[in-house]
């Protein structure tokens, strides 16, 4: 078998600034930060507890990259509170913040050749977390932060459970188009 036709063992895919396909991978992962949320907002609380629009944010760092990760972190909040009122104004400059540590921590791992298990997705969603939850524990204690992460404890799940078997899919979809 010739080099260039073996599979590739790559688990990042990182696009540069001039290539479409980081605006086409970005729209879809915008996309999928539009309709998971709008359909978790549609349980009384989903929102807050699932945290969905976090979601593709991981998968676009992980698979794709920084600039994937920054461009989705940065539009997906954006375009949801244009389109949907939500989140509200007051909370939008703290969740693209949040979106960002966790894309940037996510291509992080990718980068680093990482592939996506288990327990991989739960340390860098993890460290997402204590991330986040600093400030709440600084400034009212303890027991409002384990509050939060009790809240969150779906949303964990999610991206750690859900994230892993977007990118199984994606990268046995890579390597069935690589073979």
């Amino acid at each position: 078998m010739h080099p260039s036709s073996a599979p590739s063992t790559a688990i990042q895919r990182p696009y540069s600034l001039g290539d479409v396909r980081l605006y086409l991978v970005t729209a879809a992962m915008v996309l999928g930060n539009l309709a998971l949320p709008y359909a978790v907002h549609r349980v009384p609380g989903g929102g807050r507890m699932l945290m969905p629009i976090l979601f593709f944010t991981l998968i676009a760092g992980w698979r794709y990259g920084l600039k994937a990760a920054v461009l989705t972190a940065a539009l997906s909040p954006l375009a949801n509170h244009l389109l949907t009122g939500m989140p509200p104004a007051v909370a939008l400059r703290g969740l693209v913040l949040q979106s960002l540590v966790l894309g940037v921590l996510a291509a992080l791992a990718g980068l680093r050749g990482l592939r996506p298990t288990l327990a991989g997705l739960a340390l860098v969603v993890g460290i997402h977390q204590a991330l986040v939850l600093a400030p709440a524990f600084l400034d009212s204690g303890a027991a409002a932060a384990l509050a939060e992460l009790r809240l969150h404890a779906p949303g964990i799940l999610l991206q750690v459970l859900g994230g892993w078997a977007m990118l199984q899919l994606m990268l046995r979809g890579q390597v069935s188009r690589d073979a």
